[in-house]
């Protein structure tokens, strides 16, 4: 590990170098790729340099309890030592975390797909109630975000709805999200205050770039239609809504939230976009024969992955057996703590095959 440190500071010390010469801001595409990969580095070698320092301290403490000292003296020394291990264990597996093979999707910005499943309107309100609670949350993380195209049944549910999410670490936030939420509590419509469970499915996917899916035109049957809202009634009579079919994949997508045609259809490609990246992205996952599947799951879109228990009061994460309680705040978007444990358990799995 240590070897591959000092490569890893021996590089960022080059690309200081690299930046400081006149000639790089003359060729602005160099200058940025250079840039991003020093800043890339700078929180690594931070840590790194950190590290030694640590050593440095603990050899001079370790030095100074073998010599003479008053009782007083040692006890100190000692107390020092002892913090000291502390720190080390502590960098050094924070240091681990960072070397790492990091996901180079994890800095993108998101398209969020939530639909009802099974359970009716039931299940429509509980994705309306995933919907918000995530948009909550980018709210509260200082992320942008814009609804693509949505589905709502009137009654505050959505039988499908896609949100763009834009800001640093979404994917990386949100990428284990994806799948199967399962909601049990007893409807308004319930007289005899029967429980029901109603699920609904979330995917995650990362904004593809123009350089990893190139979509051929003549690939995609286009149609517009009247934009419609809940229950029905046309939101406008122009055929402002788009809908796209990828037909080598049977792949259909629907926008109509935007108010022109060319912008729906442009949201209408991004989406389509995100979706071919995704499934080539899970083709290249099940190429490598799944040698390791991670503690979070295998990213199935089938794999029921969280339940929302309204009697009991709380969410319980299946991947990782975890619950948090207070549902009322955890659908106002403050689920963090489930997000950096999920996060934290995929690190874990890592370390684990890493070292196998």
């Amino acid at each position: 590990m240590f070897e591959k440190l000092l490569e890893v500071e021996q590089l960022y010390e080059e690309l200081e170098r690299r930046m400081s010469e006149p000639d790089l801001v003359s060729d602005m595409g160099e200058y940025r790729r250079v840039h991003k990969q020093y800043s890339d580095l700078t929180e690594i070698v931070a840590k790194f340099r950190e590290f030694r320092s640590n050593q440095k301290q603990l050899e001079e403490t370790e030095a100074m309890l073998r010599g003479q000292l008053d009782s007083d003296m040692r006890d100190l020394a000692q107390m020092e030592f002892d913090e000291l291990k502390e720190q080390k264990i502590a960098l050094e597996h924070e240091l681990k975390v960072m070397l790492l093979p990091k996901d180079p999707n994890d800095d993108k910005n998101v398209i969020l797909e939530v639909r009802a499943a099974a359970g009716g309107d039931e299940a429509a309100l509980f994705a309306g109630d995933l919907l918000r609670m995530y948009m909550r949350y980018a709210e509260k993380r200082g992320w942008d975000m814009s609804l693509m195209s949505s589905n709502e049944t009137g009654n505050g549910g959505y039988k499908e709805a896609i949100v763009e999410i834009n800001g640093q670490g979404a994917y990386s936030s949100l990428k284990f999200e994806s799948g199967v939420h399962r909601v049990q509590r007893v409807p308004s419509t319930e007289s005899s205050g029967r429980l029901h469970t109603s699920t609904a499915t979330v995917i995650v996917m990362p904004e593809a770039e123009d350089v990893e899916i190139e979509i051929n035109m003549a690939d995609i049957k286009r149609e517009h239609t009247l934009s419609q809202g809940a229950g029905g009634q046309n939101v406008q009579k122009n055929e402002t809504a788009v809908r796209l079919t990828h037909l080598p994949t049977g792949i259909v997508v629907t926008c109509q939230d935007q108010r022109s045609q060319l912008q729906n259809f442009e949201k209408a490609i991004r989406v389509m976009k995100a979706r071919l990246l995704d499934i080539e992205q899970q083709k290249q996952a099940e190429s490598l024969g799944t040698t390791r599947k991670g503690i979070v799951g295998t990213g199935d879109r089938s794999e029921k992955v969280r339940t929302y228990n309204f009697p009991q009061d709380r969410m319980t994460d299946h991947r990782i057996g975890m619950t948090i309680h207070n549902l009322p705040t955890i659908l106002s978007g403050e689920f963090q703590t489930m997000i950096d444990a999920l996060v934290n358990a995929d690190q874990a799995e890592k370390l684990k095959y890493e070292t196998e």
